[in-house]
């Protein structure tokens, strides 16, 4: 049982300061010189433009484009996996059979990546940025799919499309904006649920401005011919961002949901259980939860 918490222990802290480190990184939004150097030659329209592109891919793929990026990767092989990796971390919980679970997700992830770049350079290369937008859109939502079924999450629900675009946000947001949506996360994990009066247009317009805000430039470059490759080159940027970000917190999630299973999985008795009760009573470290929300269990 102490080995078992030694394990969990050692994984949250190295995810705890995972995410410190990425969340210390977004402190503050700084503009590149490129980015002030293009300033004064975006057109006012370009960003009423992004907006309403980046809307009707959400909004497009969320109604009827799931079923096109699947195809693109076998949801049944990765729930194999998935499955797998759980069979063997029931057996021994270990930090090799725990670490299983992400080396899957950073596999995609970086097939993802590649793809990214081949894709965003050459629409560059030929002066193509607005239409490279559904394309982004879809290869940020496949990722985000192939990463939920590494994890075992469904990305099937209203609550999962809920939390991908609270995660695209939070990934690309700066200063208290960063910090707010990271607590909103933690509390989905927690709660699993939608927040009051949830509207997913309202969702997917917060996340399209976010996204256009911080590649309004950049899709502008990609507009020019030959030039636009630099623009394009931005689309890996941007996506790794969002896979680490979006890594961070599906692992947390998923830490919790496996401590919580542990925890109710047949009712345990004598020492390990006592143990399990002073556990709760110091704020349950073994539960594996968001520090904020310790104090509410």
């Amino acid at each position: 049982m102490k080995q078992i918490k030694t394990v969990r222990r050692k994984e949250w802290e190295a995810l705890k300061k995972k995410e410190k480190k990425f969340l210390e990184s977004r402190k503050e939004k700084s503009e590149s010189r490129l980015n002030r150097l293009l300033a004064e030659k975006v057109p006012e329209q370009l960003q009423s433009k992004l907006n309403a592109a980046f809307e009707k891919a959400f909004s497009l793929i969320f109604r009827k484009g799931t079923g096109i990026i699947e195809k693109t990767y076998s949801r049944e092989k990765i729930e194999r996996t998935y499955q797998v990796n759980q069979y063997l971390a029931g057996l021994e919980e270990n930090s090799r059979n725990i670490r299983a679970f992400s080396k899957s997700a950073g596999a995609a992830g970086g097939r993802n990546l590649i793809f990214s770049g081949v894709e965003g350079i050459g629409l560059g290369l030929l002066g193509i940025g607005l239409p490279d937008i559904p394309l982004f859109t879809g290869l940020i939502l496949k990722h985000m799919y192939e990463l939920a079924l590494s994890y075992g999450f469904s990305y099937d629900t209203e609550e999962e499309r809920y939390w991908i675009l609270l995660l695209i946000r939070g990934a690309l947001s700066c200063g208290e904006d960063s910090r707010e949506l990271s607590r909103e996360a933690d509390l989905f994990i927690r709660d699993g649920a939608l927040p009051e009066k949830y509207d997913q247009e309202e969702e997917i317009r917060r996340t399209a401005a976010c996204l256009s805000g911080e590649l309004l430039y950049m899709k502008f470059l990609q507009g020019i011919p030959l030039a636009g490759a630099v623009g394009g080159a931005y689309d890996v940027i941007y996506l790794s961002r969002i896979q680490k970000y979006a890594g961070i917190k599906y692992k947390k999630r998923f830490l919790y949901r496996q401590a919580w299973r542990k925890k109710k999985a047949g009712g345990r008795s004598g020492e390990e259980g006592r143990d399990d009760a002073s556990e709760r009573q110091r704020g349950s470290e073994h539960a594996q939860i968001p520090d904020e929300e310790k104090s509410r269990m």
